[in-house]
């Protein structure tokens, strides 16, 4: 990530503090269950927050049709990148009309290596593993769980079919960045998240403390 870069994201970081806005960066490998996330997430917080998403993927915008009928959704698509990077986010929050908000979620490409070099302007960065793809994710991508603070671990209902340590996760995770927080979520049967709800009202609540 470049200097100018840097600079432009950290300015975006700021405006959007300003207004209130938590920044949320959600990062994973294909499949991990963000957008089941996203889903739960605003079902649960869309009536008392004032939430958006924008949705990247490299084509189609199938998973910005699953939150349209939830909370106002804009779709980014890369064309073939492996990461979303600023400029294409601001885009997408222009076309959202740049609106008053609580919560922007921003749905990043699945994919574990690049997304973790670039700053999208985000206040929280959250990586999801999900326990389909085995619990070896932190050795193997350290930046990605060095340059977040919220790891969640996914799909908890399906841990008796699959050989996967949740402790061993958490473990090898911390190891490497000591402060993150872990949140086990069974999305599709609620559970966890009402500890994620509070880890985002949390977060927000400590952004506009110090942004007042």
């Amino acid at each position: 990530m470049g200097e100018q870069a840097a600079v432009d994201a950290e300015a975006e970081r700021r405006r959007l503090a300003a207004r209130g806005t938590l920044v949320v960066n959600l990062l994973s490998s294909p499949g991990a269950g963000k957008t089941t996330l996203l889903e739960q997430t605003a079902r649960r917080m869309g009536s008392d927050w004032r939430i958006a998403v924008l949705v990247g993927d490299l084509e189609t915008d199938r998973d910005a049709q699953r939150l349209q009928g939830l909370v106002p959704t804009a779709q980014l698509t890369t064309g073939g990148a492996c990461h979303l990077e600023l400029p294409l986010v601001q885009r997408g929050l222009a076309a959202l009309g740049d609106p008053e908000l609580d919560f922007l979620f921003i749905e990043n490409v699945g994919n574990l290596v690049c997304p973790a070099s670039h700053d999208l302007g985000e206040h929280l960065r959250v990586v999801l593993v999900s326990t389909t793809e085995g619990d070896d994710k932190p050795g193997k991508y350290p930046k990605m769980f060095r340059t977040s603070q919220v790891m969640l671990v996914t799909k908890i209902d399906l841990l008796p079919y699959v050989p996967f340590q949740v402790e061993h996760v958490i473990a090898d995770a911390r190891r490497i960045q000591p402060q993150l927080e872990a949140i086990p979520i069974g999305a599709l049967q609620g559970e966890g998240l009402d500890q994620w709800q509070r880890c985002l009202i949390d977060a927000r609540q400590r952004l506009t403390a110090s942004s007042s």
